[in-house]
């Protein structure tokens, strides 16, 4: 978008056309389906937002309010009754979005209108006409033509040209320019021209050509129309005989400037929005980039916080390490680490440690060069790292961790990671960068105090000042970490960061150094394979249609598909009918063609291959791939990895199996060993359900599935086939996710009526299932948040929220966050247990991989039984149900011929 600053001396106002300006926004993002991981679509409030802050930005506008329409009929619906009857019924994915939309304003603190009778452009045009009578500059940003009419010399309009990110700049000289009018003459080209959007009939015959023509020439509409008889030929009759329905598009076409707002622009001054309620939004909407851009580009109206911190900061070089540690107050130290991690090592490049405040309550502060430290220093910092009596705070630590060992030394004693305090405090936000915990926790910047009147100084130059930044952060980090275990303690999340958390924080560092083994030269020949298959489809696809075609370009494959083919059209979408792998599979179950089937085969292939391509670049030098683990970004508490993604390749696949082929035992042990727990997630539900007949159903000794689907349909558990047991295991593995009668149809393919009678079978039997599960909402609702049964917290506020949608979808949550999330908890105290227990064994078989509910491990020379009996047992023990915890292991050269 051109940038332009407005006149400094001269006041702004920036007016928005929201549903213009959403609906652009969601068509734009509709093919990206755009959704939270609970299923709620966000293109239009994506795009909107993003549009938003571009616009605040670049602009730089000192007043703002957005204007929206509304549902009842405006004073043009009156006068002409068919005006806009032709708009489709808003599509069922942008229903709730504009709520949304409004959320989003009201936590930035940006009003905005709507007024019953009126159109947003007609709210648009009185305050333009108001706020530049009053000497204000003015800026539209619309997607609606009829705003062309209100451009003057104080009086711009970004119009939006292809999605939200287009825009171009109008002033009169552009307009005229542009359409060879002026900005007063749009309205009567617009009323010969006819708009389509709005049901404004059009001239036969007569286009946007002819209608400018006639502008240019006559002057204006009221000039052509006392002078209509001098338009000659078949057009000058056409004209003449729709006189009057030329004059009345015109009269809709023109802006109202005078709509009776009470709003008063002096009161539509940009605000300070609050940090608290963007984060909890945004967090919610999962818009984190765009969180990120917000406080990067914009910043509130007024300063967040007018402290930094002062903090005595010392470099020490060699021969002053080790005295400094001797001399440190007793207490908890903040740590802060310069270095790099990933692929299961690190750099360290510089250190960082704010000691406890001395008697005088000053805090101190120590930047430790690493270069040339004397064995005597490096002995010293050694042994106080390592020392676990000496408590320690760290922003993050397991990448630290890392470079910490890479350098040669370990760090224990860690009794605080603001990182994972803050996500267990906030368990919805999906990242938690340490200056913007300062501001919320400390109400101050993660700064330096300058020596000379108190003046904050930021850093300008980051490698001048690496000592003295690193410094601030370590004191920072000593800081926050009281506030946030302040914080913690009501809630119940203290213990479960001490005793669950953070231990594992040193488990996960193990996994992602140790890695697994991989077959280089087998995954290379899976790439090479999956790229001919890749090929042949194209190969073929090219063969059914007889011609050349880019199997990727949604547009050729429309062409192909619907206009070539005549295949039956599939879902309308903005650019045509969607080509999506639903659509597909439609079209292969519905027609003979072949196309629809080789495509689809085609995707997977490339899937796979992306996905082998993937695995062989993260191949490190030792061999081996270190996926690298996230603690702080499921809010259910569930681990996620990432470079590679280890937990998203297919399981249930043959291509999936054959890439799990590639995982191998490594060199000097013997085989690799799974080990997962059978059907947790139903046990926790029995457990914490407490229905005695779900209970009997897992003590009966029969598969769990058929056992359920016995009681179900009261057959003998022997009659059950493989309809019933699919479906009843849709149902229990459905219930614990929230599923819907409408979800449960589609699983199993049956009218949603059928699907609801199942569910009512279901319940009829497993009555405590269906009393746990309406409890589960019902205190989530009184208490705001839910609770798995080591206490992790879940707050979900939209469970009161007018939106039904968004309160829906925290329903869902609530019924699965409990289940989910213990399930969570219950794989990390099991790793917990097993890395301890090998440890005081003096195992040398390893624990390489968390996935899911899976564990793999790397069995040394021997100790396979050994092995094999330790992690059963631990893994048990890790949490006492009253249906028993069950591990199902197997062993194998590979991962997959370890599976079971």
């Amino acid at each position: 978008m051109p940038k332009k600053e407005p006149t400094p001396t001269r006041p702004c106002l920036l007016l928005l056309d929201g549903h213009s300006l959403a609906y652009r926004a969601f068509y734009a993002l509709k093919e990206a389906n755009l959704m939270t991981t609970e299923g709620q679509h966000t293109e239009a409030v994506y795009g909107f937002t993003s549009m938003l802050i571009n616009v605040l930005r670049d602009e730089k506008p000192t007043h703002v309010v957005v204007c929206f329409d509304r549902s009842e009929p405006t004073f043009r619906h009156e006068a002409y009754e068919h005006y806009k009857a032709n708009r489709q019924e808003t599509p069922e994915d942008f229903r709730g979005q504009v709520s949304l939309i409004f959320e989003v304003l009201d936590a930035l603190r940006i009003p905005y209108l709507s007024l019953a009778g009126y159109e947003a452009d007609d709210l648009i045009a009185t305050l333009a006409h108001r706020a530049s009578g009053q000497g204000m500059n003015v800026l539209i940003v619309t997607g609606d033509r009829d705003a062309l009419q209100l451009v003057d010399d104080r009086v711009t309009l970004l119009m939006t040209r292809r999605g939200i990110s287009d825009m171009t700049r109008f002033d009169p000289a552009a307009v005229v320019e542009k359409y060879g009018l002026t900005p007063r003459q749009y309205p009567d080209f617009a009323a010969l021209r006819g708009d389509p959007s709005d049901n404004l009939p059009s001239i036969p015959s007569v286009g946007e050509k002819t209608a400018t023509k006639w502008i240019q020439e006559f002057g204006s509409l009221t000039e052509l129309v006392d002078r209509v008889d001098e338009v000659k030929g078949k057009v000058g009759d056409k004209l003449r005989e729709h006189l009057g329905q030329v004059i009345h598009n015109r009269q809709l076409t023109e802006l109202r400037r005078d709509v009776p707002l009470e709003a008063d622009v002096e009161a539509l001054k940009m605000g300070q929005w609050d940090r608290d309620e963007i984060h909890k939004l945004f967090d919610t909407l999962q818009f984190r980039v765009l969180r990120d851009r917000l406080y990067q580009s914009i910043g509130t109206a007024e300063p967040e916080a007018e402290e930094g911190f002062d903090v005595e900061v010392v470099t020490l070089g060699p021969g002053q390490v080790e005295a400094w540690l001797a001399a440190m107050p007793q207490g908890r130290a903040g740590l802060a680490v310069k270095g790099s991690y990933g692929g299961g090592t690190g750099r360290l490049d510089g250190l960082a440690v704010a000691a406890p405040a001395d008697a005088e309550g000053h805090p101190r502060a120590a930047y430790i060069d690493l270069t040339g430290l004397t064995p005597a220093d490096e002995g010293a910092l050694g042994r106080w790292l390592a020392d676990e009596s000496a408590p320690k705070a760290l922003h993050d630590a397991k990448g630290p961790l890392l470079a910490l060992w890479a350098q040669g030394f370990d760090m224990r004693g860690l009794t605080c990671d603001t990182a994972l305090a803050a996500y267990l405090a906030m368990p919805g936000q999906r990242s938690f960068p340490l200056d913007d915990l300062v501001l919320r926790y400390l109400h101050r910047e993660l700064r330096a105090e300058a020596d000379t009147g108190g003046q904050a100084a930021l850093f300008d130059d980051p490698e001048e000042n690496a000592g003295q930044e690193l410094a601030v952060r370590a004191q920072a980090v000593q800081e926050l970490a009281d506030a946030l275990e302040a914080h913690l303690e009501p809630r119940g999340g203290a213990r479960l960061m001490r005793e669950v958390e953070l231990p594992l924080v040193r488990v996960l560092a193990e996994l992602e150094r140790a890695g697994i083994a991989a077959d280089h030269a087998y995954f290379t020949g899976l790439e090479a394979e999956f790229g001919a298959a890749v090929k042949q489809a194209v190969e073929e696809a090219h063969r059914v249609v007889g011609e050349q075609f880019n199997l990727g370009s949604p547009k050729q494959l429309q062409e192909i598909l619907f206009v070539k083919l005549g295949l039956p059209k599939t879902k309308k979408i903005k650019t045509g009918y969607t080509t999506d792998a639903d659509a597909l599979a439609t079209l292969a179950t519905q027609t003979d063609n072949e196309l629809p089937t080789i495509l689809l085969r085609h995707r997977d292939q490339t899937k796979l291959r992306v996905t082998v391509e993937g695995l062989i670049k993260e191949v490190a030098d030792d061999g081996r791939i270190h996926t690298t683990y996230n603690q702080i970004i499921a809010a259910t508490g569930r681990l996620s990895s990432e470079k590679p993604n280890l937990q998203n390749i297919p399981i249930r696949t043959a291509e999936g199996r054959r890439i799990r082929q590639g995982f191998v035992v490594g060199q000097g042990y013997e085989s690799l060993l799974t080990a997962d727990y059978s059907q947790i997630e139903l046990r926790i539900m029995a457990h914490l359900s407490g229905d005695e007949a779900l209970i009997a159903a897992f003590e009966s000794g029969h598969d769990f599935h058929q056992a359920t689907a016995s009681r179900v349909f009261g057959i003998p558990p022997e009659q059950v086939g493989g309809e019933l047991r699919a479906r009843i295991k849709a149902m229990n593995y459905g219930l614990a996710y929230g599923l819907s009668d409408f979800g449960l149809s589609g699983q199993l393919n049956i009218p949603v009526a059928e699907a609801r009678a199942l569910k009512n079978e279901y319940f009829e039997e497993f009555g405590g299932v269906r009393d746990y599960l309406e409890s589960l909402v019902a205190q989530a609702r009184h208490d705001g948040y839910t609770e798995t049964i080591l206490g992790r917290r879940r707050y979900l506020p939209d469970l009161t929220s007018d939106n039904r949608q968004r309160r829906e979808m925290a329903e869902r949550m609530a019924l699965n966050a409990p289940i989910q999330g213990s399930a969570a908890d219950i794989i990390k105290v099991a790793m917990l247990h097993v890395q301890r227990a090998l440890e005081d064994g003096e195992l040398r078989s390893r624990m390489l991989l968390q996935v899911h509910d899976e564990l793999v491990f790397e069995v040394a020379p021997g100790e396979l039984e050994t092995l094999r009996e330790l992690v059963v047992s631990q893994m048990c023990a890790a949490y006492e149900l009253r249906v028993p915890l069950d591990v199902s292991v197997g062993v194998g050269r590979t991962w997959q011929d370890a599976g079971h």
